[in-house]
């Protein structure tokens, strides 16, 4: 083979690891995207502020990396600079889970909006930023050392969409379920790194450039301890007991002991779904109690119920012990499998895992009860919350049906969208109660509300015809007094009727949301929120 000849297949081969490259690199680039927010969601919640600043920093890194790279590419425009580039990307990418901790305290003080900002751009912006830069690269290079430059780049382009679309499905179909997000960013990271010591390599015959893969084995990986266990300051063992990821969710239950006292709690994302005291079986948190007491003593008739947002399964199981066949829609899978596994429960209705406005939509049941406690990150999701979807559950109600909702409500600072569920429920139900399970006069005014709507006159519950009424002590006062009777709506002069259309939650609530934020860290050890 002649010197010609040679030239020909060597640039058919850099083409071909130059479309790889594209490939691969669109690919990561939409992984790690994806994957920021399961860092940050436990700290700042999987909330419009948390997406939008991925998607910002993600654009912001990008337009950066494509600008730069076009300037070092005209000046610097060889496959060893590109490669070098994409070496050092994946080293910036291998050191996320070790930095992790430290940006993430270092943003948490920001506060809900700059606070997710600053810990995306500081963990994801470096190694999107070089990735960005690959682009400009892949078009000098090509345009200099082959011919039919426009074909060339655009099958680069599409490539790297095609890439995107990968990396995108993969991670959210695949890589989250099987492997943590810790594990994923190593995944990342070597791929890149093989990807730059590969040109080196095959191209270049740089056999001296394989001593640069031992780089990657100094970033040593956080330990992964299987049992994990802590010990607060007040001599409570915190044990994590199962730790997994979802397709929705980073799931965790948890034990706290101490002494005799033992309860339980699952957490998705940070956010505590439920708890249970395991000595009695009974929940630990007020809510529970009112979504069971409350609708049953207004409708001690009812036979069926339904409940969307299944956690810990306390309240379903609740109405199961009551002969009232419960049915049960959740999203995730795997929480029903935590709920049997870890809480006992055992359903007698049917368990729908589909998303609860698609069921609304298909389902023909009818129930006596129906309950709504589904959360996303810090509150309810909007598509639950709109009078569209109010009016999907008014009509799963029999005649004398009871609708009951749990929420994280403001009534002291921007209560403009508490008053507009409020308006909202209105426009369908007769009557709309507020039952808040904490001190509504308190300096905050924040916590769980439970909302309580029906049809036709006011009635008054009737707690003597509601069976097994058992209460948990630390939180027996509290019930009582919140059982006692409703209290009055908040008004707001922007209230409005929230709708598929428009429904501003995430941005009014904000007050409410850093205050479910500041709970988390408050409440939960942060060895146990940093792992993943």
């Amino acid at each position: 083979m002649n010197e010609i000849e040679v030239a020909h297949v060597n640039n058919r081969g850099l083409l071909v690891y130059l479309l790889l490259t594209a490939v691969v690199c669109g690919a990561l680039i939409m992984v790690v995207e994806v994957l920021g927010s399961r860092v940050v969601g436990p700290f700042f919640g999987v909330s419009l502020f948390v997406w939008t600043s991925l998607i910002a920093v993600t654009l912001i890194a990008l337009a950066a990396g494509y600008g730069l790279g076009g300037l070092l590419a005209d000046r610097r425009g060889t496959p060893e600079y590109l490669y070098a580039i994409i070496l050092v990307a994946g080293l910036l990418v291998l050191l996320i889970p070790v930095l992790k901790a430290p940006v993430l305290k270092l943003s948490i003080p920001l506060g809900l909006r700059l606070g997710a900002f600053t810990s995306t751009a500081l963990l994801f912006g470096p190694s999107l930023f070089l990735l960005g830069c690959v682009s400009p690269y892949l078009v000098k290079i090509a345009g200099r050392e082959m011919r039919n430059i426009g074909r060339t780049v655009g099958g680069f382009y599409a490539l790297s969409t095609l890439g995107s679309v990968l990396g995108t499905v993969l991670t959210g179909f695949v890589l989250i379920a099987y492997l943590g997000v810790d594990h994923i960013f190593y995944l990342v990271g070597w791929l890149l790194v093989l990807l730059a010591m590969g040109y080196f390599l095959l191209f270049r015959r740089a056999w001296y450039a394989a001593v640069l893969l031992c780089l990657p084995l100094l970033i040593t990986m956080p330990e992964d301890p299987k049992g994990f266990e802590l010990s607060m300051p007040d001599g409570t063992r915190v044990i994590e007991v199962q730790s997994q990821e979802s397709f929705y969710g980073g799931l965790k239950v948890v034990d706290y002991r101490y002494g005799t006292k033992h309860h339980r709690e699952l957490m998705i994302d940070g956010l505590i779904q439920g708890g249970v005291d395991m000595v009695s079986g009974l929940s630990v948190y007020e809510y529970c109690y009112l979504l069971q007491f409350i609708p049953y003593g207004l409708n001690p008739q009812g036979k069926k119920a339904l409940v969307v947002g299944l956690g810990a399964g306390v309240v379903p199981s609740w109405y199961e012990r009551q002969g009232v066949v419960t049915d049960v829609v959740d999203i995730d899978p795997e929480v029903v499998k935590l709920a049997r596994d870890y809480f006992g429960y055992k359903p007698r209705g049917n368990v729908h895992i589909q998303d609860a406005r698609y069921f609304l939509s298909n389902t023909q049941e009818q129930y006596d009860f129906a309950v709504l406690d589904v959360f996303n990150g810090d509150t309810t999701p909007t598509h639950l919350l709109s009078v569209e979807a109010m009016a999907l559950l008014k009509q799963r109600l029999r005649p004398g049906g009871v609708l009951g909702i749990n929420m994280v409500a403001s009534l002291q600072h921007d209560s403009m969208i508490t008053a507009s569920v409020h308006k909202t429920l209105s426009t369908l139900f007769d009557q709309v109660e507020f039952y808040p399970v904490f001190d509504v006069n308190g300096e905050e005014g924040v916590g769980n509300l439970v909302v309580i709507a029906y049809q036709g006159e006011s009635r008054r519950a009737d707690y003597s015809r509601v069976p097994n009424q058992q209460i948990y002590a630390m939180t027996q006062q509290q019930v009582i007094k919140a059982l006692k009777g409703p209290i009055a709506a908040p008004t707001h002069p922007d209230a409005l009727i929230l709708t598929d259309n428009y429904n501003p939650s995430e941005f009014f609530d904000l007050h409410m949301k850093e205050w479910v934020r500041r709970a988390i860290l408050d409440g939960t050890p942060w060895d146990l929120l940093i792992r993943s």
